[in-house]
Formats: C-alpha cells, structure tokens, sequence
C-alpha cells in the first residue's frame, strides 16, 4: 500500500532542509515559552520568505510569521500547520537631502537604529529599544518615545495573493499598534519597508540611542517577558491601573506581573503560557471591576489553544 502524500512532503521537495518537524517554539520567542511547532521553515531572504509563503498559499497550509518573537504568546500546545522564521536581513542606505533606510523584514529593529545612529542617520532612535523586526514592527505599528512607524514608513513591500505590492503609510491605515494588516483587513505578508531618516551626527544620534536606552533600562524590567501586555487605554496607561489594583509582584507559577513595571509580565523559568494567559485575565477582570476600565491586548495569541 503507497503511503499518502502529506503536505510537508510538497515542502521538503522545493525546500529541502530547510523544513523541520516539532520544533520546539520557546527558544524562538522573547518571553521564552511555547510548544511545538508542526512544522517549522526558515526564510533567510525577502526573496525566500515570498517563495516559502506563496507554496504554503498553494498548499492551503495554515501558518505564521515568527520574527524576533515578541508581542506573541505562543500556547503551550504549540502551533498546528506551519512557522516560518523569519531571518531576511539586508539593509540598503540612501544618503541624500532626504535619506532613508530599505530594511527586509527580520532585520531586528533596534539593531537597525543603532547601524544608522553609528552612521550619522538619526530619525529613527526611538526604535533602539523596541523588541522585534521590521516586520513585526510594521504589521503593529510599533512604537517608543513619542515616535512610531506610522512616522516613518515611507512605504511597505507586501506579498498578498496578486503577488508583490507597495503600500504607502496612508494604505497601511494606521492607528494606534493597529494596521490593515493587524487587523485582518488585507491579507499579506511584510517582506520589507523602506524608513525616512534625518541627516545627523554620529555623536547625535548615539546620543540619543544611549538616552533611550537608559530610561528604558531604568523603568522597564530586564528578564524574559513578551514587551508591553497591554494597550493604553486613552488617556491613561495600563501599567499605573495594573499598580493601583494592587497586582505588581502577583505570581502564577513561574509567572509574574513585574514588581518593576505592571504592563510587563516575567517569566522565571519553565513557565507555562497557560500561566501567562491566568494573569492576563486576572489583571482584566480586575481592572474592570475596579476602574470599570477593558485593558486591549498588545501582544496576541498564538497557536492551540
């Protein structure tokens, strides 16, 4: 009796060892939890990940993007279908009146404003403490210091099922870490972006990286976490209502809300997203119950749950 086909089989015969099976999750995410993924491919282009993500659309075959992993709560379960990591990481510079960067989408995004900063290029120093890629960075509208990618982006390469696109910011449809494609409104994948810079000085722009970085060391928690867990509410911030309930320094397992910021939650190790998810509804709950205020998830959900 021959042996159906599977759908990883399709996989292995375009892509050859770049396709794995379980892959445990956890190494590959900020907050350092997750189960397996069924199967796991690694893109080490914008090129590749096009190709890879256009087999899978012809495949039928469920996945997602992985970048540098945070924002993301992948179950423990793991994921069902596929992972693609995302590791495309070149970097063109435009020099000029009016510079700017071309970026694929791994490339981790505070690395890139700190190559800029050491190259005289400011514009872009609020990103040098953000967590994750340019594509994550890009589908979220990420965000520091009074500067995000909505600021930024002069345009968008997008893959979506009539193939290649630009997207200006304007069609990105930018709110606040919320876009088209965040949303679910457009069904693409972010292969690369193109960033407005300012033209500064080494020292400058250093400066300002280094300034950065020591108010976030000195007000955010070190340690594995997935970033902020949730949005400000308008007018307020997560973090002080999370405070006033009374739940900084609460524990669920290996689990807890950060004695040092409340909108962060730590893992201390081996612990379980179910944890995780535990204290995300506990600081929901009482946060309505006291404040009668909804905390909005920033990071998502991903995987069985």
């Amino acid at each position: 009796m021959i042996a159906p086909v599977r759908p990883i089989d399709h996989l292995y015969a375009k892509l050859g060892d770049k396709v794995k099976e379980n892959v445990l999750l956890a190494p590959y995410t900020s907050a350092r939890i997750g189960g397996p993924a069924d199967i796991f491919v690694t893109a080490d282009s914008a090129a590749e990940l096009a190709r890879i993500v256009k087999l899978l659309w012809k495949q039928e075959m469920p996945f997602i993007i992985l970048g540098g992993g945070s924002n993301v709560l992948v179950s423990d379960k793991g994921v069902r279908g596929a992972v693609v990591l995302n590791r495309a990481k070149a970097v063109r510079l435009h020099n000029g009146d009016k510079p700017s960067v071309t970026v694929e989408s791994g490339v981790i995004f505070s690395n890139l404003a700190n190559r800029c900063a050491s190259k005289g290029l400011g514009g872009i120093e609020w990103a040098a403490t953000v967590p994750g890629t340019i594509g994550g960075a890009v589908y979220g509208n990420a965000g520091a210091f009074g500067g995000d990618v909505a600021g930024n982006l002069l345009c968008a390469d997008l893959l979506t099922v009539d193939g290649r696109e630009k997207y200006t910011v304007e069609k990105m449809g930018y709110g606040y870490r919320t876009s088209v494609l965040k949303r679910g409104e457009v069904k693409a994948v972010v292969l690369a972006a193109e960033l407005s810079l300012k033209n500064s000085t080494k020292e400058e722009a250093t400066v300002n990286v280094q300034q950065f970085g020591a108010h976030r060391k000195a007000t955010q928690p070190p340690g594995a976490s997935m970033g902020s867990m949730f949005k400000n509410p308008n007018g307020d911030y997560a973090g002080r209502l999370i405070e006033a309930a009374g739940l900084k320094g609460t524990r669920i397992g290996n689990a807890e809300i950060s004695p040092v910021h409340g909108n962060f939650f730590i893992n201390h190790g081996a612990t379980k997203a179910g944890d995780i998810r535990a204290l995300i509804e506990l600081v929901q709950n009482t946060v309505k119950a006291k404040y009668d205020v909804e905390l909005e998830l920033e990071i998502e959900f991903v995987g069985d749950w």
